[in-house]
């Protein structure tokens, strides 16, 4: 069994396939998922999804990138939607230095904003981070983000900031980039996590591992990830797939049904 911790089945890619996609994916032993929502257009499908479907679960958050658009009436609906049943965390958040929509201040002021959010209404944050490793922990630090906890979504920096991560509660989540060939730090921050803190993802229709790179990614191919971090840590699929799982599930305080 696998846990897919991060995944877009609400992305426009997957209009005209979404159930053969979840199909796929649960023939194969991906038999959870949590659909993470990011914006006006994201949520409510995020929502729906997890409604639908007994074994996949909604995160409900606010993504960098948009950090301009977000009103505190949005900030009010997420908070709303943290009571749904179906919803698991707060997120995805974080700091994005690459595209330049939101200015930096802007993005900090709204990642700011949710991880208060996260933290009164008790739920653990996915993290968003595109080098912006030292302000992102350093505002994780700031606002005690300890108090929750979370993800560290699709981590992909070096080794040296884990310590970092571990120590206010948080789990890495390793996706596709994991299997690249050329991909060293992901390698290494595979081999070096606690396995009590290792999480598995794909961010589908994103970064879509080896030998699918460059294809649409999908949940199905977690099972790629989990294979090759096996293979890195010299332990077997089973291995990996019961204790990734049985991570995602504490984390997200799921009982396994």
């Amino acid at each position: 069994m696998l846990f897919d911790t991060h995944v877009h089945l609400n992305a426009r890619q997957f209009f005209e396939d979404r159930d053969a996609t979840i199909q796929r994916a649960f023939d194969v032993g991906v038999s959870y998922m949590v659909v993470v929502g990011f914006d006006r257009e994201t949520i409510p499908l995020a929502i729906e999804i997890a409604e639908t479907n007994e074994t996949i679960y909604a995160a409900v958050g606010w993504h960098p990138v948009d950090a301009v658009d977000m009103t505190d009436e949005d900030l009010d609906w997420i908070e709303e939607l943290s009571a749904h049943p179906k919803v698991v965390a707060i997120g995805e958040m974080g700091l994005d230095y690459h595209w330049d929509k939101s200015p930096k201040d802007i993005q900090k002021e709204v990642f700011r904003k949710q991880i208060r959010l996260a933290k009164k209404v008790n739920m653990p944050i996915t993290i968003h981070n595109r080098e912006a490793t030292t302000d992102i922990i350093e505002i994780l630090q700031e606002e005690n983000a300890k108090e929750v906890g979370g993800i560290m979504h699709c981590y992909n920096d070096s080794v040296d900031y884990v310590q970092a991560c571990l120590d206010m509660n948080f789990y890495i989540s390793l996706g596709g980039p994991v299997t690249f060939k050329n991909a060293t730090m992901p390698k290494e921050v595979a081999v070096q996590v606690p396995l009590d803190r290792l999480l598995v993802e794909t961010d589908a229709p994103f970064l879509a591992p080896h030998p699918n790179r460059g294809k649409r990614n999908e949940p199905a191919y977690v099972k790629l990830v989990a294979e090759k971090i096996a293979e890195l840590r010299e332990m077997t699929f089973e291995e990996i797939s019961d204790i990734t799982t049985k991570n995602a599930f504490s984390l997200f305080e799921i009982e396994r049904s």
